[in-house]
């Protein structure tokens, strides 16, 4: 694969992609295979205008010079690096109610990887989407895959991710979490205060029992029983 600032081409399957970005964000790519201008977003061709002529250039540059690099690095076969897959809801997840979930592939070399979205362990084909691939400054990829769904209890999804760099397929999971419902206030509160009403009683009934124990002593005690007697005479 040859590559150079915003354009790659890789000779396994002839394929190829020039890519335009503005402030780190991808604003369109020209792909190679389909020889067509692909935005971001579409209104961005809305303000933006590209000569898909000039990208299909930058791409057979890179084809040309593939040979010259290939020299350059001593035909040595370079490193498959294993992407970072991190899975997650595009805004937060309320069951019942439609979402997206991203599949966001990183430190991905050489461009060439398979994503599949599966539900249930089952394969899905409808309302997924992708992005392209982003050159990041080491000179690995990025990519973004979409996936429109509505969160139910009941499926799990995962996005499965096969590249070179892998020994076996990376399977990325994701299920809707269902928190577990607080305990009921009323009861809580009642518990609460039983427990306190108990606990000062008991510590009332302790003091009590201190002080009804504890004699006073010494000369000048009047009984109780007859003021006119003093204790100890």
């Amino acid at each position: 694969m040859g590559s150079y600032g915003p354009a790659f081409y890789q000779s396994h399957d002839a394929s190829g992609q020039f890519t335009h970005e503005f402030d780190g964000e991808q604003m369109f790519s020209v792909e190679l295979k389909n020889k067509e201008v692909v935005w971001r977003l579409p209104e961005f061709g809305d303000f933006v205008h590209f000569d898909i002529q000039s990208g299909l250039a930058s791409i057979d540059m890179i084809r040309a010079h593939l040979a010259v690099l290939v020299e350059r690095s001593n035909r040595t076969r370079a490193t498959s690096v294993p992407p970072s897959v991190t899975v997650l809801p595009k805004s937060p997840v309320v069951p019942g109610e439609p979402n997206i979930l991203i599949c966001i592939v990183d430190n991905i070399f050489p461009p060439v990887i398979n994503i599949t979205w599966l539900r249930n362990g089952q394969p899905i084909t409808e309302g997924v989407t992708q992005t392209s691939f982003y050159s990041q400054p080491n000179h690995l990829f990025r990519k973004f895959h979409y996936l429109t769904f509505v969160p139910l209890a009941e499926d799990v999804y995962d996005c499965k991710v096969e590249h070179w760099g892998l020994d076996k397929p990376l399977l990325r999971h994701w299920e809707l979490q269902v928190p577990t419902p607080p305990p009921d206030t009323t009861e809580t509160l009642v518990c609460a205060l039983g427990l306190a009403i108990g606990l000062v009683g008991f510590l009332l009934g302790t003091i009590l029992i201190i002080t009804g124990t504890r004699l006073p002593s010494g000369h000048g005690y009047r009984s109780p029983w007859n003021p006119g007697v003093e204790g100890g005479r």
